[in-house]
């Protein structure tokens, strides 16, 4: 399969506010494709000979940075299709309800969580040394 691209390059600076944009996408793929249903296959076992043709057929597929696509064979014209936007970013996985929340906005059980942990003063427990560790695994 033969295929042909043409991307395309937009740049612009505004040393002014100190902004630039740069964006760059693959705008035209011209390729070429068996055609299904349309091959030629002949033999000749008396001269031993063979001969095979495959149709091909040519498909352009055009896209532009405002999710719009092109398909269609050339000559014939082109069917477009709006695409669903999709973010480019993932979706942030924390946001904090409140900045500077109060000890009241906390909920009970991570309340106690940090009462717990203010009265342990930050020390575990069963604190082991790795030493100790160690010998317990060998």
């Amino acid at each position: 399969m033969a295929t042909s691209e043409l991307s395309c390059q937009v740049s612009e600076e505004n040393c002014g506010r100190r902004e630039a944009f740069w964006a760059e996408w693959k705008d035209l793929t011209l390729s070429t494709r068996p055609e299904e249903g349309c091959s030629l296959h002949e033999e000749d076992a008396e001269r031993w000979e063979t001969y095979h043709r495959q149709g091909q057929r040519q498909a352009l597929v055009q896209r532009s940075p405002w999710l719009v696509m092109r398909t269609g064979i050339p000559g014939r014209g082109l069917q477009e299709y709006q695409l669903p936007y999709q973010r480019m970013l993932p979706l942030p996985i924390f946001t904090p309800a409140k900045v500077g929340a109060t000890k009241e906005d906390t909920p009970i059980p991570l309340r106690e969580l940090l009462a717990l942990e203010a009265a342990l003063g930050g020390q575990c427990v069963d604190r082991q040394d790795v030493a100790e560790i160690t010998k317990q695994l060998e």
